[in-house]
């Protein structure tokens, strides 16, 4: 888990930065008129692979800060996201933690409930935090109050910021995976379940990374794991 208060570094700060009217600072903006000053984004990334950890990202964003235009992860490219990381955490006024959730947490948990441990233990990890925007659906339990956006890493800057990290750091953590196990394709995949992934799987058998309570993953061990029953 990372907790990090960014220091002030106009020099770093080269990346536009939204404009206080901007619609992607809707929902922070009403926060902020609410007298709400510390708004988290909470997103994730690698729910889906079969493969490596969930990553977990907060970014807090205050109505005093200088905000970097960001946009959802998805939209942009690999040199863009890790030019927008160096500009979120250098920003003045930003907050920011990182959360991995093994496979080993996935396969004991299912993976809704770890993405939901992930998120909430984000959320604490920023001290900071009055008040989290969620990418997606509800979290039961959440340490502060909270709102669900359903794709939330296109309509909220903080949440988008949030995208960016996690899957940032995703990425990084599954290229180093690739230098231990290179039949697998990490370093391109990132862990997804593509034909030569699956191929993989079939010739070589599952990894410690990998996660064994998908059922691409559990048809090829043997005797397969219990799956897990998925509750919300």
């Amino acid at each position: 888990m990372r907790n990090r208060r960014t220091k002030s570094s106009e020099s770093r700060m080269e990346t536009r930065l939204f404009a206080p009217n901007s619609p992607m600072l809707k929902f922070e903006r009403r926060l902020w008129s609410a007298g709400i000053e510390f708004v988290a984004g909470i997103d994730e990334a690698g729910r889906g692979p079969l493969a490596g950890p969930v990553v977990v990202a907060a970014v807090v964003f205050t109505n005093r800060g200088l905000i970097p235009v960001v946009n959802d992860s998805k939209q942009l490219t690999a040199a863009k996201r890790e030019t927008l990381v160096e500009a979120i955490k250098s920003a003045p006024g930003v907050w920011t933690a990182v959360v991995e959730i093994s496979p080993e947490e996935i396969d004991e948990l299912n993976i809704l409930r770890a993405t939901h441990r992930g998120m909430r233990a984000a959320a604490a990890g920023v001290a900071s935090a009055e008040f989290a925007l969620i990418d997606g659906l509800p979290v039961p339990d959440f340490p502060v109050p909270c709102e669900s956006i359903v794709k939330g890493d296109a309509k909220s800057a903080s949440i988008a910021a949030a995208s960016i990290l996690a899957k940032t750091r995703r990425d990084e953590i599954m290229r180093e995976f690739h230098e231990i196990y290179p039949e697998y394709g990490f370093d391109h995949n990132s862990g997804y379940g593509t034909a030569e992934h699956l191929a993989a799987l079939r010739e070589y058998g599952a990894t410690p990374i990998h996660r064994r309570s998908f059922s691409p993953v559990r048809d090829v061990i043997d005797p397969p794991p219990e799956q897990l029953e998925l509750q919300f």
